[in-house]
């Protein structure tokens, strides 16, 4: 009887594996562990719900508009040397927001953030794929999806802990123990020898998108402030709207894009980046607005709203797998299509939260829903855009597609404000899970009607 042997990993690599798993961690458990912290934030600095949008979006912005440009910085600089800038650049905005005195400060400081995020996943992943071949290449990608993967479960346990027994200072201040270890490992790996030639840069994209992003965002999150009339609110959202109609312009016509888009016209690629937007848009919103919500509104302490939001993240992690595994053999449509309503439908339980809010019949219920919803989702999703695409550009394919996400969930998050307008109530939380539901089921319907299975050889 044959036994298949597992793969076992060079040694001499760990250092390697080590590096991208920890480097990834930092900034995937940044983005989870940050929304428990934030009632306590503008408690501490005031601002109210436009600061929570700000320190939200502030971070997605950077990350969003430079995490295309950034996979091109490590190809053409180095993995290591753009790693080591990463994270620096992560560690030291790290500790400025930990000691911002103001809110105007700890805004500044995630846009730092943002741009060292920007750096550090892209460089681990390919520090990966550079280093290992073959099924140890598989198996290395595994250990690094299943720890960078923890965060979702670790981040906002975690977040609540240090903001219950210390306080919201102390969710960044912890990064740079990570980061330390980080950096010393790092020390020891060696740049290889003969860097690529630099591939042309698209400066020109990655500004453009920065400010189409910057404009619209702004203008959707103050408007709430300073009314849709304000010359800086009409200003921004204009200049915002333009430089992304630019962009588009420029990305068609430059010899090196960050985002080719021509990769559009692939039928499952294009189907696919609509059905992410939709769908992230959902659950970067409809996560934030249930944390906030249980804090602010129902009374719950940091700690219990981290764990309130376990459920989902739990789910996930078990059942994503059982449900890739499905897709490769059956093909990616239904799953596409009913994993986001589910998620819709889960929101859809949710509002039946009422004040005095029992969270084990209103909300737990709908986060079981919204978890199932998302496990039968984000695997075949992922793997039904990256086979339209192939082997030969699965790397800038998986960039666009990261950047989508991102970019729909800063999107989201900032017209919060406009839906709730501006204050979070429960009448406002029901109307903004409305909103959640029917965009998670329109990214259900546009994968149902749009996305076509491949043969089996093709995916």
């Amino acid at each position: 009887m044959n036994r298949v042997e597992a793969v076992r990993l060079d040694p001499a690599l760990r250092p390697v594996l080590w590096v991208a798993i920890l480097a990834s961690f930092v900034a995937f458990l940044d983005g989870a562990i940050i929304n428990v912290a934030l009632p306590a934030m503008t408690d501490d600095l005031g601002g109210g719900l436009a600061l929570q949008q700000w320190v939200v979006d502030s971070y997605l912005l950077t990350l969003g508009a430079l995490i295309l440009i950034a996979g091109s910085l490590s190809d053409g600089f180095g993995r290591i040397r753009i790693l080591r800038l990463g994270l620096v650049l992560f560690g030291l905005a790290s500790l400025a927001c930990a000691l911002a005195p103001t809110g105007v400060v700890l805004i500044a400081a995630r846009a730092v953030q943002g741009v060292g995020g920007a750096l550090l996943v892209p460089s681990s992943l390919a520090l990966i794929m550079s280093a290992y071949r073959g099924a140890a290449r598989g198996h290395a990608i595994g250990l690094w999806t299943g720890w960078t993967g923890t965060s979702a479960i670790a981040g906002p346990l975690l977040g609540g802990l240090l903001v219950d027994v210390l306080n919201w200072r102390w969710i960044f201040a912890i990064n740079v123990l990570p980061i330390a270890v980080t950096l010393l490992i790092l020390g020891r790996l060696k740049e290889p020898s003969s860097v690529p030639s630099r591939p042309p840069l698209d400066v020109v994209g990655a500004a453009l998108a920065a400010v189409g992003l910057a404009g619209i965002v702004f203008s959707l999150i103050e408007q709430q402030r300073l009314g849709w009339s304000h010359p800086g609110v009409a200003g921004s959202l204009a200049l915002g709207v333009a430089s992304f109609v630019v962009f588009l312009w420029w990305e068609n016509r430059t010899a090196h894009p960050m985002m080719p888009l021509r990769l559009f016209r692939i039928r499952n690629f294009g189907i696919g980046n609509i059905a992410t937007a939709f769908i992230y848009a959902a659950l970067s919103l409809g996560m934030l607005m249930v944390v906030l919500f249980l804090q602010q509104v129902a009374g719950f302490s940091a700690t219990q709203a981290g764990l309130a939001t376990l459920p989902v993240a739990l789910l996930m992690l078990l059942l994503s797998g059982t449900f890739g595994g499905l897709a490769a053999r059956f093909g990616p449509r239904v799953f596409m299509a009913v994993g986001p309503l589910m998620i819709g439908i889960g929101y859809l339980l949710m509002t039946a939260a009422r004040m005095p809010v029992n969270f084990w019949t209103q909300l737990l219920p709908g986060l079981l829903v919204c978890g199932v919803g998302l496990a039968i989702t984000v695997a075949p999703l992922t793997a039904g855009i990256l086979s339209a695409v192939g082997p030969v550009e699965s790397g800038i394919g998986s960039a666009i597609n990261n950047a989508v996400s991102r970019i729909a969930g800063l999107i989201a998050v900032a017209l919060a404000g406009v839906i709730l307008g501006g204050v979070l109530d429960d009448a406002g939380f029901r109307r903004v899970l409305v909103v959640v539901a029917v965009v998670a089921i329109a990214g259900g319907l546009v994968s149902a009607l749009g996305i076509r299975n491949l043969p089996l050889e093709a995916r």
